[in-house]
């Protein structure tokens, strides 16, 4: 039995909303993350694929909801989306695509020092200096924003029609 008191998802501080200020400089740092992918040379499909990756890791519903629109938006497809989490045991994505996501999943959990060697070294087989940079560079952005709607319990309504 645990001790902890749950406090009821109405009674959360949406914390974007409680400090406006704080949250347009998170958002204008997302937008200059994108801007320096977009710059880089990676692709919209690819920046989805990374905030959804990362999303799954944190466990953001809102997040996800909101990022797997957005790729199937940019022409992603369910079948990528879907076996997203194992990306490692298909040939569904790219030497590219690979080494982005190993870069946001240790950007995610950097404690882990093999797998960020790892990622590190993947990327730099397959990425430029800019596309390893842009790549963390988005990670760190949707981290920061997972941590926003997780602690916010930003709902996830029902999408009539999708």
């Amino acid at each position: 039995m645990s001790d902890v008191t749950v406090v009821p998802a109405e009674r959360r501080v949406f914390v974007d909303k409680q400090s406006p200020k704080a949250y347009k400089a998170l958002l204008a740092a997302a937008e200059a993350a994108r801007s320096v992918a977009a710059e880089a040379g990676l692709d919209r499909r690819l920046v989805e694929l990374v905030n959804l990756r990362v999303s799954q890791i944190n466990g953001c519903a809102y997040c996800l909801n909101v990022h797997t629109r957005a790729a199937l938006r940019e022409g992603e497809t369910t079948q990528r989306l879907g076996v997203l989490p194992a990306w490692r045991d298909t040939e569904l994505f790219t030497a590219r695509e690979r080494a982005a996501l190993a870069l946001a999943e240790a950007t995610t959990d950097p404690s882990d020092a093999a797998a960020q060697q790892a990622a590190y070294m993947l990327a730099r087989d397959a990425l430029t200096e800019e596309e390893i940079s842009a790549a963390i560079w988005v990670a760190i952005a949707i981290n920061s924003f997972n941590r926003v709607s997780i602690m916010s319990k930003h709902p996830v309504r029902p999408t009539p029609g999708v």
